[in-house]
Parts: C-alpha cells; sequence; structure tokens
C-alpha cells in the first residue's frame, strides 16, 4: 500500500464539508479498492471522521493558511521568549497573542460559514484552544498546518501537547491550499515559511523555516519540524518559573475576561428570562380571568336560551288562545238570538 496514496486520499476528504465526509470516505474507498486493492481500501475505511472544532482548524489549514502561519511565527517569538526567560517580550506577545486569536476565531466562522456550517460557542472554544496549543508546541503548530486534524488539541499548561491520535496519516507532509487573495502559497508551503524576517513578532530573519511534519518517537507519537533544536541554557528553576508565571498571568486574565463576559451573558439572558417569566405569568393570570368569563358568559347564554325557549313556547301558546277567542266571537256573532 502507498502511503502517499493514502495521504493524498485523506487530504482530498479532510477539506470536504464536515456532513459529506462519511459518504465521500465510503466511495474513495471503492475506489482505491477498485484500482490500488485491498489493503489501501482498508486503510481509507479507517480514516475517523474528525471531530466538528478539528474540521473548522482544517478549513483554515486548507483556505485560509496565511492566518496560521502569523500564529506560528506568534508561537516562535513566544518560545525563543520563553527560552530567554524574557518576561516582558512573553506578556507583549502574550497580549498579542490573544488579539490574534480573536480575529483568527473571526476568519474561523466565516471559513465554516462558507464551507455550509456554523460554529456553535462551544466548538468555537475547542477551536481556539487548538489554536492557542499550536502557538505553545512546534508538534501541534504542525498538526494544526497538516489540514488533517483529529480531535481537539490542548496545552494543559504545559509546553508539549499531546499529539496521540491527532492527525491522519501523521508521516505526510501538509495538504496543499486553496488559493486565496494575497496569498499564492499552499498551505503546506506557507506553513513551512512561516512568517521570515516578521520583527512584528520578534522573529529573527535567519530563524530555520520549518520542514513537513515526521513522525516522532514511539513512547510519543508526535508531528515534529526540523529545525527545532534548541539552545540549552541553564536557568535556575527559579528564573523559568518566573517566565512560565508571566504567561500564566496573561492566559489568567484573558480567562478572567472570558469568564467576565460569559457573566454577562448569563447575567442578560437571566434578565430576559426573569422578564418573560413575569410576562408568562401575567398572560396566564389573563388567560385564567377570560376563562372564568368565558364559562360564565356560556353559561348566561345557555340559561337565555332556556328562557328563550319558555317565551316562544308560551308565547305560540298566546297565539293559539287568541285564535280560538276570535273564533268564539265570530260564530256567536253569527248565531241569531
Amino acid at each position: 500500500m502507498g502511503e502517499q496514496q493514502l495521504a493524498d486520499i485523506a487530504s482530498a476528504l479532510y477539506r470536504l464539508p464536515l456532513e459529506g465526509f462519511v459518504a465521500a470516505r465510503t466511495a474513495a474507498a471503492k475506489t482505491a479498492a477498485a484500482d490500488s486493492g485491498r489493503d489501501l481500501a482498508d486503510s481509507v475505511r479507517s480514516l475517523p471522521k474528525p471531530s466538528a472544532a478539528a474540521w473548522a482548524v482544517n478549513m483554515l489549514a486548507v483556505h485560509r493558511p496565511d492566518e496560521l502561519s502569523e500564529l506560528d511565527a506568534l508561537g516562535a517569538a513566544m518560545r525563543s521568549a520563553q527560552e530567554e526567560l524574557d518576561a516582558g517580550a512573553l506578556r507583549a506577545l502574550s497580549q498579542e497573542r490573544r488579539q490574534l486569536l480573536t480575529r483568527v476565531m473571526g476568519t474561523a466562522r466565516e471559513v465554516a460559514e462558507q464551507q455550509g456550517r456554523k460554529i456553535s460557542a462551544a466548538v468555537a472554544a475547542e477551536v481556539e484552544a487548538t489554536l492557542r496549543a499550536a502557538t505553545v508546541d512546534e508538534g501541534a503548530a504542525s498538526a494544526v498546518r497538516s489540514g488533517r486534524l483529529l480531535r481537539v488539541l490542548s496545552a494543559d499548561g504545559v509546553d508539549r501537547v499531546d499529539l496521540r491520535d491527532a492527525v491522519a496519516v501523521p508521516g505526510a507532509p501538509a495538504q496543499p491550499a486553496v488559493p486565496t487573495s494575497g496569498s499564492g502559497l499552499s498551505a503546506g508551503a506557507q506553513g513551512a515559511q512561516g512568517a521570515p524576517g516578521t520583527p512584528k513578532h520578534g522573529v529573527p530573519k535567519s530563524a530555520p523555516p520549518d520542514s513537513p511534519p515526521v513522525l516522532g518517537t514511539a513512547e510519543r507519537p508526535r508531528l515534529k519540524a526540523v529545525g527545532t533544536k534548541r539552545p540549552a541554557p541553564a536557568p535556575s528553576a527559579v528564573e523559568r518559573a518566573a517566565a512560565r508565571l508571566s504567561e500564566a498571568e496573561e492566559a489568567a486574565r484573558s480567562a478572567a475576561e472570558e469568564a467576565r463576559q460569559r457573566t454577562a451573558d448569563f447575567d442578560e439572558a437571566e434578565t430576559a428570562l426573569t422578564r418573560l417569566g413575569d410576562e408568562a405569568r401575567s398572560l396566564r393570570a389573563r388567560l385564567k380571568t377570560v376563562e372564568e368569563e368565558f364559562e360564565l358568559a356560556r353559561r348566561r347564554r345557555e340559561s337565555a336560551a332556556a328562557q328563550m325557549q319558555l317565551a316562544a313556547r308560551a308565547a305560540e301558546k298566546e297565539q293559539r288562545a287568541e285564535v280560538l277567542a276570535r273564533e268564539r266571537v265570530l260564530r256567536l256573532r253569527n248565531t241569531p238570538d
């Protein structure tokens, strides 16, 4: 079975709308069985369907790789600041990451809608966590760029992201991107080049470019990029902890603001619920009153109908009595004395 054949088929499948994945996978497996045999067909059938959040990230990798390149450059700058224990730079870059993630999340929603699916709040939170993890770990960044992500990634406060079973065909290069305005590179090319010489994020122009991801160690399968060799400074535990504290403080501020926003959303929803509850109670009380009035009117109508029938019978009886009395008078007048 050709690994490249499987990678090509996977790349085509993971760029499709999420709802059509299973049917397309079945069709691809049938074609593979006819063209290349059972082994490749079985491998195609075993390709997992991505989660909704992973699919949204794949759509970014395919349709807007330039956005991911910015995240890659920012992540490289943050890791460099982390190694150099530059707390000031780390704080500034953390703030910049927050702003960039907000913009990229807007793009993710837009791209997903263009592909026929809206991102819910829960899915958006998972997409953002995955993109944040890509700025922390180079292996996670390669997984995101691959366009074959299967599940959500999370940094969980550490600098290495668990990539087990996170990418389909992990040894294959990133799939080519769909060209977009302002970007003539493929997803793989942009992911490899990153953002060379981008002083905005503090990445040196001499920084080595990433190569296509390759499979890591057997103990911990990972996508890794070439050129990740880092200097081996020997800072004290206190210095390293202080640098990480700066990033944790920024993450805590971001989380606190998110919590405040969610609290505001909750307060707004609770106010609306209270208002609508009061309105519903008022309407129920009004409905009860109207129902009581309706029942009273119904009874009055029934009583009036009964009285009307009695009155009609009495009138008919009196009319017959009148006719009989008139006939008697006529007979008496016509009878000679």
